[in-house]
């Protein structure tokens, strides 16, 4: 990870390959802008007037002081208009700021903190949007690349945050500190969603769990195939028995809330889906090692809870299988017995997620959670509802779906909320089980939210599809390609609001 620390100083005496300044839109007549401008000979002010640079969101200006500077380059970024800038601005200000500096090959920069305030922000909030944009944005997955990637630009390896008094350092430190923290989550997630599947067998990332827990200080149960069948696990395992990767559940638990009951959060596991019998297309079918997006974000946010100490108790499960057909896969018209005793009869083995999901949720009722909240890769019908930009929520507590919307706001995770009205559950009645696993192609996210509501009864439960979320295909600010460790910044925006009942 880049390498980041907070320093005071003046923005026009530091030497450096590159600084970063914030411009609200229209807004040059500020003191360090004018600064500069007037060292500059009017250079800022004639760009402004020539409308080479408004500060437009994500617009970019780069200026070469020469020798009038110590600074060998300033970079102008755009944040919009003042009553816009926030947190997710300024994160997407320095997703373009990185992109901009990686592609010239620079890899050292400072950032002026003051100029990336927004009203009613304090030091501390902005040193953890910098650091969150930075930390986002320097992301790559090249482990496997040998020939050392000659053709891609060096990632920026150190940054400078810049404020002007002493008596801000601490608090824009202990800001960088948390976004640090969060992105190592974020990191993590993206890493076990970028890896191949034949590497990333449901023990791989159980094994990935594992050590993750041991270096953080979580507690870490696995259980095996023995243990889930005599458990009752008969959903996961029937999706499992395609393959002769063997399953594993996944718990860890971060202990920080006394004797509170915990939060739970349930992800979706599979770490390969080739659909079962019901076989998905060959095109994009590399990219379902995504499919366990949804678990990946459960570790890493446990992850950062544990970096963070959050002052509450939590409890992350993710069922881990691969999908694939075979001769002892699944058959369209089984029926499966859930660890819940409800049966389910199988109609597409592709909609295998919300089966697998359905063991965890009735497992997490073991621990008497407060409220639990699922992510998952589940339905291709969210990408067509929604896109790439947001995911959706749906529940059954207006609360704890309202609280959700807010985290997606501030931490950039978009969500929305769509209904789950009982009449969509007439759709999963089955004339030979208690349920079936789709109801055809009507609201096919509401349906697979349904489905799994009927396995969270009793809890105060919310769903997160976040099929069109979890994946980049072109590259973003702040999202490179691959796997985004979407839900892991909203979760723990959450998180950090939550109050233990």
């Amino acid at each position: 990870m880049t390498t980041l620390k907070v320093k005071k100083g003046l923005p026009l005496s530091q030497k450096t390959p590159c600084l970063v300044v914030g411009i609200v839109e229209g807004r040059y007549k500020v003191p360090v802008v004018q600064e500069l401008d007037q060292a500059l000979e009017g250079a800022v002010s004639r760009a402004f007037r020539e409308k080479e640079f408004s500060g437009v969101q994500r617009e970019t200006l780069l200026l070469h002081p020469g020798k009038r500077l110590a600074a060998e380059r300033v970079l102008l970024v755009g944040l919009g208009k003042e009553r816009k800038v926030n947190a997710e601005r300024v994160r997407q200000a320095l997703g373009v700021a990185v992109g901009f500096i990686q592609n010239r090959k620079l890899t050292s920069a400072v950032l002026d903190v003051s100029s990336f305030l927004w009203r009613g922000a304090d030091l501390a909030a902005v040193g953890q949007a910098l650091a969150e944009g930075v930390l986002l944005s320097t992301y790559r997955f090249d482990r496997y690349r040998t020939e050392n990637g000659k053709e891609l630009p060096p990632l920026l390896t150190e940054c400078a945050l810049l404020v002007a008094r002493g008596t801000e350092v601490k608090a824009c430190e202990e800001g960088v500190a948390t976004g640090q923290s969060i992105c190592r989550g974020v990191t993590f997630a993206r890493d076990l969603v970028n890896e191949p599947g034949n590497v990333k067998s449901p023990d791989f990332l159980a094994s990935q769990a594992r050590t993750m827990a041991e270096e953080n200080g979580l507690k870490c149960t696995i259980m095996g195939q023995d243990e889930l069948a005599a458990q009752g696990f008969g959903a996961m395992l029937g999706v499992a028995q395609g393959s002769v990767r063997e399953p594993r559940l996944i718990v860890l638990e971060h202990n920080g809330g006394g004797d509170a009951h915990p939060i739970a959060l349930v992800g979706k596991g599979v770490v390969f889906d080739a659909g079962g019998i019901s076989l998905k297309p060959a095109e994009k079918m590399d990219e379902m090692k995504m499919d366990m997006a949804g678990g990946a974000a459960v570790l890493g946010t446990l992850l950062a809870a544990a970096r963070l100490k959050l002052p509450i108790n939590l409890v992350g499960i993710v069922p881990a299988v691969e999908n694939l057909p075979s001769g002892s896969a699944i058959r369209p018209g089984d029926i499966l017995t859930s660890l819940s005793g409800r049966t389910i009869e199988v109609l597409n083995t592709d909609a295998e997620g919300r089966l697998i999901l359905a063991d965890a949720l009735a497992y997490a009722k073991r621990f008497e959670p407060r409220l639990v909240i699922d992510l998952a890769t589940l339905t291709g019908a969210c990408i067509i509802a929604l896109g790439h930009h947001a995911s959706a929520v749906l529940g059954n507590h207006e609360g704890l779906v309202r609280k959700l919307l807010q985290a997606g706001e501030a931490s950039g995770e978009r969500l929305w909320q769509l209904p789950l009205w009982d009449d969509y559950a007439a759709q999963l009645k089955s004339d030979v089980a208690d349920i079936k696993n789709i109801g055809g192609r009507p609201a096919g996210t509401i349906t697979a939210a349904a489905f799994l509501g009927k396995f969270a009864s009793g809890l105060k439960w919310a769903h997160l599809d976040i099929a069109g979320t979890a994946w980049e295909d072109k590259g973003r600010p702040c999202l490179p390609k691959g796997g985004t460790g979407f839900g892991v910044r909203l979760l723990v925006n959450y998180l950090q609001q939550a109050v233990p009942a």
